[in-house]
């Protein structure tokens, strides 16, 4: 399940990653796999990577993948943003999943959240036309942060997040739900240009 790149200056093929060639959706900062594991069982016409940069969280995917036998999904451990932007091949995805990413709290360190202005350009090269990216996150800040960058993003529109997806938590999710602390959800699809 884990795809060891073979470079990190080419583009991934994604024809070796997957026994079929089916859709795909990406998952930046999969954390412990709990949602993309389940995701990845209930639609397996569909391709899944996992990105994380943490040994550990990326191989809980591969274990929690075996275990369930599933052969769509691969976890591969890099930075999302560098992923997205030099190793996903251009319009590749359909979707792409960020939940509960790093709200790097601190105003001296906002510079480092995935979400920023430059998000939405390397979200549109990823995704092919009508793909969305899922957002959560329990941080009323970072929330305002990634709505305005996409209400910003004229190839943008906000969209509904569907009920089937949001059913299947994470594990952030499950812990902050359990703190009373609730989920903050936003959509938005590519535009077809």
């Amino acid at each position: 399940m884990l795809y060891e790149l073979p470079t990190i200056l080419e583009r991934i093929e994604l024809a070796q990653l997957f026994p079929q060639p089916q859709p795909l959706e990406v998952e930046l900062g999969c954390g412990d796999a709990s949602f993309l594991i389940e995701y990845a069982r209930r639609h397996p016409n569909t391709n899944f990577i996992g990105v994380e940069r943490l040994l550990g969280r990326v191989q809980k995917l591969d274990k929690k993948g075996r275990r369930h036998g599933l052969t769509n999904t691969r976890g591969v451990r890099i930075e999302s943003s560098y992923f997205l932007e030099y190793l996903l091949p251009p319009h590749a995805a359909a979707a792409l999943h960020i939940y509960f990413p790093d709200p790097w709290p601190k105003k001296k360190h906002r510079r480092h959240r995935l979400i920023n202005e430059n998000f939405p350009a390397l979200a549109r090269t990823a995704l092919m036309p009508g793909g969305t990216v899922f957002l959560r996150t329990d941080d009323t800040d970072y929330f305002s942060q990634m709505t305005e960058v996409f209400a910003a993003a004229k190839e943008f529109v906000a969209t509904e997040t569907p009920a089937s997806l949001v059913e299947i938590t994470t594990d952030f999710e499950r812990e902050f739900n359990a703190q009373g602390i609730p989920t903050l959800r936003a959509a938005y699809q590519v535009l077809n240009c």
